[in-house]
């Protein structure tokens, strides 16, 4: 496998920083991925994986030797009475990943539509929109240990599935730590789909397509068109401003946190928990803040979702992951101390 050189990385990530890449290998199949962990030049290269780069904020360039996973490949594995059983390759676009399987006739991923990123990559982040997670649909995944070059699976409660978070986004704690960050990359996945097929709807822009529509009982297509055009207004496409997606986690609090913010602030956009706890619109936080539309160097707040940290620079003035870390260190700030909450990241900090 040809390892290339000084590799610019702006165009593989979605962000649009600047940053580059010592040393990069394109992996296109799992035999490539074998070929390269035996290989004696780079057999002891510590590894950074790179899926769709719409998760990651580049800090520097990059010295690790960046694994660009484009492994491609979807099919049906089984059909029966109880539902559907897909997989798709770590390299395929998720979007068009979702796309196909509404096309095929098997609904279960539409309200997952339109999120940034590769196949590869939606378990590590575990990843979720409007009232349905990943885990919500995942079956099984194959991934490559980067040590050995062995080729193990893993279920749903192996893969350690949480709030945007999984076992591949922790590094080994020890020698008995479960963590498989920079220790695994992932080569396939599979999703069962199961029916028959029950629309999710319980989140509040999803009720309002419904009011507006008058249609009370959608489709999986319904739902997915109408998934993309609130994603649409929400949020800027990659290719015209760059972005990671959602910045920040949505904080959860206790009932009683929740109600010492109310009495605040009544207005707080909140959700109720199955296990009790209250979720928290991010977004909403940090809008209260009075950032929406404001800019730190070439980073800016996104003038219409709050939640969401946007590229301001150009081609003579980058914006740099710097930029982008303050802005988000300011904003954090702001939130601790107007509202007593730690906002987390969702992106990978590089």
């Amino acid at each position: 496998m040809l390892v290339e050189k000084n590799v610019a990385l702006q165009r593989y990530n979605t962000f649009g920083i600047a940053a580059r890449a010592q040393r990069l290998a394109r992996v296109r199949s799992v035999d490539d991925l074998q070929a390269l962990i035996r290989h004696p030049d780079w057999a002891a290269e510590e590894a950074f994986v790179l899926g769709g780069g719409s998760n990651i904020v580049l800090t520097g360039d990059v010295r690790k030797l960046v694994l660009k996973v484009e492994i491609p490949g979807r099919r049906l594995l089984e059909a029966t009475d109880r539902g559907w059983l897909v997989e798709a390759g770590a390299g395929e676009n998720w979007h068009d990943f979702v796309t196909w399987t509404l096309d095929q006739g098997w609904p279960g991923l539409e309200n997952l539509a339109l999120i940034p990123g590769t196949v590869g990559a939606a378990p590590v982040q575990n990843i979720g929109a409007y009232g349905v997670e990943l885990q919500d649909r995942f079956d099984s995944l194959d991934a490559v240990d980067l040590e050995t070059g062995r080729l193990f699976s893993l279920n749903a409660a192996q893969c350690g599935f949480g709030y945007r978070d999984s076992v591949f986004k922790h590094a080994r704690a020890g020698d008995r730590g479960l963590g498989l960050a920079g220790r695994a990359l992932i080569v396939r996945v599979r999703f069962w789909l199961p029916r028959p097929w029950r629309p999710v709807l319980g989140y509040l822009d999803l009720e309002r397509k419904m009011a507006e529509t008058g249609i009370t009982q959608p489709d999986a297509r319904q739902i997915y068109d109408w998934v993309c055009d609130i994603r649409r207004a929400k949020l800027p496409d990659p290719a015209v401003i760059g972005n990671a997606g959602s910045f920040f986690k949505n904080p959860t609090v206790t009932p009683e946190q929740c109600a010492d913010i109310i009495g605040r602030d009544p207005r707080v956009v909140h959700y109720p928990m199955p296990d009790g706890s209250v979720k928290l619109a991010a977004g909403w936080l940090i809008d209260a803040c009075g950032w929406k539309g404001k800019t730190v160097g070439h980073a800016g707040v996104y003038e219409k979702q709050a939640l969401v940290l946007v590229n301001r620079g150009d081609a003579e003035h980058p914006c740099t992951g710097g930029e982008v870390m303050t802005l988000a260190r300011a904003i954090q700030t702001s939130v601790y101390e107007r509202f007593g909450i730690r906002l987390e990241p969702e992106p990978v900090v590089v």
